[in-house]
């Protein structure tokens, strides 16, 4: 695999972290630096990890892999989707919520967002095996690639938030439900 195919698709699986995270930066108001770099490490380590674990499961379990990743994204996407729409729904009609709840992201949140968004990578990990692709360096350069745009994502994300305020945690919630969706018809469609 060349370098121009790797990057192109390191930049390809990093679309739906950077996309949460924009998400993230929209709909947590106490989302601060910590927190900005916190998403980035975390979609970063997942999408390096799982094409590791593809890779070493190899062709042995690729049948029930794609089987599954694509119900499970779209599960895990929808469940914390619908959450973020239902608190922003549950602020519009009685604001003072807002006023005193905690808005931050949580570690739970922040991890199954990681795995769900991450899960194709899964797949691609087994398509190196058979390809016979340096999975040392692709991992690290999917990695790092993740990390940036998510560390990008998130910083706009917040900028948006701070604008629309409730509105743009209905929006990331549903950006969410769509990734989820997405990935849902990528895998039954494509």
């Amino acid at each position: 695999m060349n370098l121009l195919t790797l990057f192109l698709t390191s930049i390809g699986l990093s679309m739906d972290a950077c996309a949460v995270s924009i998400s993230n930066g929209m709909c947590y108001s106490k989302y601060d630096k910590k927190d900005i770099l916190l998403t980035a490490f975390a979609f970063g380590f997942f999408q390096a990890i799982m094409p590791l674990l593809g890779f070493l499961a190899g062709s042995i379990f690729s049948e029930a892999v794609l089987f599954l990743d694509h119900w499970i994204a779209l599960i895990l996407l929808s469940i914390i989707g619908g959450k973020m729409i239902y608190e922003a729904i549950k602020e519009f009609k009685c604001p003072e919520v807002c006023l005193t709840g905690n808005k931050g992201l949580t570690s739970k949140t922040l991890i199954l967002q990681a795995i769900a968004t991450s899960i194709d990578a899964f797949a691609v990990g087994i398509g190196f095996a058979v390809m016979k692709v340096n999975i040392l360096s692709a991992v690290l350069f999917i990695g790092i690639i993740t990390f940036i745009t998510s560390f990008i994502g998130s910083h706009l994300g917040k900028k948006c938030g701070e604008m629309f305020k409730q509105k743009a945690e209905i929006l990331g919630g549903a950006i969410l439900i769509l990734i989820g969706i997405k990935i849902f018809l990528e895998h039954t469609l494509g």
